[in-house]
């Protein structure tokens, strides 16, 4: 994947544009530290700053992969992030999503952001068609996710059995996948 052909992307609710240094304001950090929005991410385990996030802004300095913002259309408004960890060796890319902004669940923004980074991803606009298979995964008790990675076209492609912990409970991480055709 070359990430340099990357400018933004626009839907009719959001526009994904890259992630950077002033995206890093007291909401974004507000939304790594809420128990809910991370309930099922490991984050909850993190302790979030603005150092720790200016950190994982620049790993993605000189990679391939992405780090992307979640804006309005309506508005520009910030309503959370994406990442794609591209492995051009194997023609692989894990997606990943993030609806920070609690006041935006449930109304379809996180499933055209998914849409709009994973079409582009197997387009072949991600530089020269290299992103082969498109993966992404989650706990299953994660409802939201297993059902926007379906609506996605997004099959399943493993399970981990118990390999987490929920409230003390063992959860699965199940894991789907898209091939470009």
């Amino acid at each position: 994947m070359n990430t340099e052909s990357f400018s933004e992307l626009t839907g009719e609710k959001v526009r994904l544009r890259r992630f950077g240094a002033a995206d890093i304001t007291d909401a974004y950090i507000s939304w790594l530290c809420d128990p809910e929005v991370t309930r099922f991410s490991n984050q909850r385990f993190r302790t979030h700053s603005r150092a720790s996030c200016e950190a994982f802004l620049a790993s993605f300095d000189g990679s391939p992969n992405l780090f992307l913002s979640i804006c309005t259309i309506r508005d520009d408004t910030a309503i959370g992030t994406m990442t794609a960890y591209a492995n051009p060796h194997h023609g692989t890319c894990d997606v990943g999503i993030m609806i920070g902004n609690r006041d935006y669940w449930g109304g379809g923004y996180g499933q055209e952001a998914w849409t709009l980074l994973t079409d582009w991803l197997l387009s072949g606009e991600s530089g020269g068609g290299n992103v082969r298979k498109l993966t992404a995964g989650c706990l299953a008790v994660n409802g939201a996710m297993v059902t926007l990675m379906q609506r996605s076209g997004m099959v399943p492609d493993g399970i981990r059995k118990a390999q987490e912990l929920i409230e003390g409970a063992p959860v699965d991480i199940v894991h789907y996948a898209k091939f470009a055709d």
